[in-house]
C-alpha cells in the first residue's frame, strides 16, 4: 500500500519534472534596431565668396592704377 502511493507520487513529481524542462534552454533573441546619423551637407557659403571675389578684384585694380601723366 505505502508503496503504490510512493510510485504514483514520484510518478506524477517525474511526469510534471519533465513537462517543466522540455524543449531546453533557449537564449533570447533581442532586436537591435540601425541608428541612423543625418549629417547636413557640407556647405560653401557661395552667397558671400563670390562678391568678397569681386571686391578683392576691384581693390586690385584700384590700388595697380598706374597715372603717368
Amino acid at each position: 500500500m505505502i508503496m503504490t502511493k510512493f510510485a504514483t507520487f514520484a510518478a506524477a513529481l517525474g511526469l510534471t519534472a519533465s513537462s517543466a524542462l522540455a524543449g531546453g534552454y533557449v537564449a533570447p533573441v533581442v532586436d537591435v534596431e540601425p541608428v541612423v546619423v543625418e549629417e547636413e551637407p557640407a556647405s560653401s557659403n557661395a552667397g558671400l565668396v563670390v562678391p568678397a571675389l569681386l571686391l578683392l578684384g576691384v581693390v586690385a585694380a584700384v590700388a595697380s592704377d598706374d597715372d603717368d601723366s
